[in-house]
């Protein structure tokens, strides 16, 4: 496994980018759980796609995956380019992060309109924060409550998602109080549109999938429902009852003890799979992003 993220060693990739997490002005205490071992977790997928509506719901996001994005008729392939990011970014060398980087950016070249620019770095800010947000959530859920100075220290790595691309250092919130409010503020204020509604409901439906993608789409689309917050539910305009949230609180009762019992090779199979496929294909020069 490649050396994780570290804070306090900020470098530059090609083009000025940033490509460390925020340079951190007073040195923390390491917690006993580092991102490289947090983001491995294959759990974390049954999170992906409440993460994914979240940044929908923000609305020049939701309009520029809405319009340009491939994940309806390609979302295997879609699905993969994910997390390819995502793994790259936090477990790959320094250079596999460079070059999945230059990646990225050419692909958002297009990815512009008077209402959205995929560079634009407050929308890039709010992807990385879901991806936090998220992942702690997901994590506590399957394993543990986390102490606070493991919270912290994956929260000032977890910085990487944004400031691997556009997000300045200091965008990032200084501090997880900051983070909160920032956090709290979006969930509040976020407008779903018809548009992207109607792109979410193709996406829940699991779009192009093949068939054995789309017999899990049910367990999918219920997770993705059960950990969204019930004013993006309401957004978004998905169904969930008294019902609904006693399944989902039975769910969480069960799976995590036995999920805990598998090997951790196993576990993270997921992060194995595609940092694998990404050196493949770099080393083939085959599509990547």
């Amino acid at each position: 496994m490649a050396p994780p993220v570290k804070v306090n060693e900020p470098s530059v990739v090609e083009g000025g980018v940033p490509d460390a997490v925020v340079a951190d002005p007073a040195p923390i205490e390491p917690g006993s759980i580092d991102l490289a071992d947090f983001v491995g977790e294959s759990m974390l997928l049954l999170g992906a796609g409440s993460t994914v509506l979240l940044q929908l719901a923000e609305r020049g996001v939701g309009h520029g995956v809405a319009d340009h994005s491939t994940t309806l008729q390609r979302p295997l392939d879609r699905l993969r380019t994910t997390m390819t990011y995502v793994y790259a970014v936090t477990l790959g060398t320094p250079e596999e992060r460079k070059q999945i980087v230059r990646l990225v950016n050419k692909v958002h070249v297009p990815v512009r309109s008077e209402t959205y620019n995929a560079f634009d770095p407050e929308l890039q800010l709010w992807v990385a924060a879901t991806l936090y947000r998220n992942g702690v959530e997901m994590y506590q859920r399957m394993f543990h409550k986390l102490s606070d100075v493991d919270i912290e220290w994956i929260y000032r790595q977890s910085a990487v998602y944004g400031t691997a691309l556009q997000v300045k250092e200091d965008m990032w919130p200084a501090t997880r109080a900051e983070f909160d409010a920032y956090w709290d503020e979006m969930i509040a204020t976020v407008e779903v549109d018809e548009k992207i509604r109607a792109f979410t409901r193709g996406l829940l439906s699991g779009g192009d999938s093949p068939l054995p993608v789309r017999m899990l789409m049910p367990l999918q689309r219920f997770m993705t429902i059960g950990l969204l917050p019930q004013r993006i539910r309401a957004e978004f305009s998905l169904p969930w009852s008294p019902r609904d949230q006693r399944r989902f609180d039975l769910f969480w009762k069960v799976v995590p003890p036995v999920y805990r019992k598998v090997p951790r090779r196993i576990r993270q199979l997921s992060s194995t799979f595609y940092l694998r496929d990404m050196r493949r294909r770099m080393a083939g020069n085959k599509h990547l992003i």
